[in-house]
């Protein structure tokens, strides 16, 4: 007798239907076929304990278990449950043939019969809302964060004697609902208001977080490089339900989501250490799972001391800004990550740390500055739209008792101009500025002929490339939106020119 019981596999995000067939004849052996790995293949240990352990008989009879298809690998232990529900139904213990073929089934089973949560059962349930599953059948652990996915049945047991009770009748598995409320947070244990002075950094945070902007800081030692960027989040507009559950997705996949809610709540920030590895940086392994830009997808990566990181980590950088997501290729798979970040950086302006070295006239000063900035290269600036410099707080401004602007009264203009955002590409499926496209930017970012003699001007006088021409529009429609203007006037993009300090350096 051949029982069917589906399951996924995750690739990246996304997951794909796997079919479990167990089929039962006479002789007293277990066969496990379809490109299992290790660990499915150790299953049958677990899913024998855990079946006798629940009263359950194991039938001395051939039992072979196909893993379809055939050519995709099988990995970890998420697959014992439809294999033990599987055995079940062909022995005639669950009365349930009929109806298995609505359900997704996944999970890891202890030897008591438990039910463990497993990684990645977001992706899970929305392939099985997308494929048109009735339900889920998944750990107790797992079930609010599969009902996240709405218009699917969830049904959260904690042993596998709830799932045969369930189908035979006796007692019902509850179905699992969730209701998310995002948090709309005003009280953030960083604020802009604990930063004294550096109004025209705050002004230029506030533009990168206003049009989601890549943005640099640039200073010596002490001038407040990280603790600007630390507070950015606290600026940046709540995360959207689809949002969330994007970010969600991810962080799912590496088994870190809110047990909770069953979702992340506020926009990540990632802060990985210089001497980070490419491999961490952009995802990767045997089994790829996602790298810092990934998990930063929706929110901030942040890069202190951005020199310090190796190069070719930095330049791994360049496609996930281009494209917005990161292809991981291996010999047996390809998967794909979403990467859409604000990417954050700071640096000195020189090895010394201070600003002076970039005038100096000493050949050896002028060449050690040079080779500093040069683990910088050019294609990786040019996709940073902000380039802005931090200058040391002044005394007055230290001691200074006028009250600084706080993170929330910073938070609502951004809002108010994401939103104008959101309005304007609402049918582009678009969020912000930094997103535009040169078909989009020529509706969008038109300039008058004023504005075009000002930017002709400075391509010419800081030898801009393509890309830092189109990144100067977009931050000059950003800083439009936030003053609320339908037009990029002369002004917006006056001070857009002004956030590209190193393309105005020159060793």
């Amino acid at each position: 007798m051949i029982v069917k019981v589906f399951g996924c596999a995750l690739m990246g995000v996304e997951a794909q239907l796997i079919t479990i067939e167990v089929n039962v004849s006479r002789v007293a052996k277990i066969y496990m076929v379809g490109l299992p790995d290790n660990a499915v293949k150790e299953s049958h240990q677990r899913i024998s304990s855990a079946l006798k352990n629940i009263g359950c008989k194991i039938p001395i009879k051939e039992i072979t278990i196909n893993l379809a298809p055939a050519d995709i690998k099988k990995e970890g232990s998420a697959y014992d449950l439809p294999i033990a529900v599987g055995i079940l139904s062909a022995t005639n213990q669950l009365k349930c043939k009929n109806r298995l073929k609505d359900y997704l089934i996944m999970g890891e089973l202890a030897l008591d019969g438990k039910i463990r949560p497993i990684k990645g059962i977001l992706s899970i349930a929305t392939f099985a809302k997308n494929n048109g599953f009735k339900g889920l059948i998944v750990s107790s652990d797992n079930a609010k964060e599969a009902a996240l996915i709405k218009g699917l049945e969830v049904y959260g047991a904690y042993n596998i004697k709830d799932i045969n009770n369930h189908f035979n009748g006796f007692l019902k598995i509850k179905k699992t609902y969730n209701y998310p409320a995002l948090s709309s947070r005003t009280d953030f244990m960083l604020d802009f208001n604990e930063v004294k002075g550096q109004n025209y950094v705050k002004r230029a945070i506030e533009i990168a977080a206003a049009g989601s902007h890549n943005i640099l800081l640039i200073g010596p030692p002490g001038s407040g490089k990280s603790m600007l960027a630390k507070r950015i989040p606290s600026i940046l507009p709540p995360l959207s339900i689809d949002e969330a559950i994007e970010t969600a997705k991810i962080y799912s996949c590496i088994g870190k989501v809110n047990s909770f809610s069953g979702m992340v709540d506020y926009r990540p920030f990632r802060s990985p250490h210089h001497t980070v590895s490419n491999v961490a940086l952009a995802g990767g392994g045997s089994n790829p799972i996602p790298g810092e830009i990934s998990l930063a997808h929706n929110g901030v990566l942040f890069l202190d001391e951005l020199p310090e990181f190796k190069r070719d980590a930095l330049e791994v950088l360049r496609q996930p800004l281009e494209d917005r997501k990161i292809v991981i290729s291996r010999a047996m798979k390809s998967v794909e990550y979403p990467a859409n970040f604000m990417l954050v950086g700071a640096m000195n302006p020189s090895p010394n740390g201070g600003f002076e070295d970039l005038n100096s006239i000493n050949p050896e000063r002028k060449s050690s500055v040079k080779k500093y900035l040069s683990k910088l290269s050019g294609p990786l600036m040019d996709r940073i739209d902000i380039q802005i410099e931090v200058l040391p707080v002044s005394y007055e401004d230290i001691s200074s008792k006028i009250k600084q602007e706080s993170s929330h009264e910073i938070q609502k203009r951004v809002v108010k101009a994401r939103k104008i955002q959101l309005s304007r590409y609402k049918k582009y499926a678009l969020y912000s500025n930094s997103e535009l496209t040169p078909k989009l930017m020529d509706n969008y970012c038109k300039l008058d002929f004023e504005s075009e003699k000002l930017i002709k001007l400075a391509v010419k006088k800081m030898s801009l490339s393509v890309r830092s021409f189109t990144r100067i529009k977009k931050v000059a429609r950003t800083i439009a939106d936030l003053e609320g203007s339908e037009q990029i006037q002369k002004i917006h993009l006056f001070e857009a020119i002004q956030y590209r300090k190193l393309d105005r350096i020159k060793i």
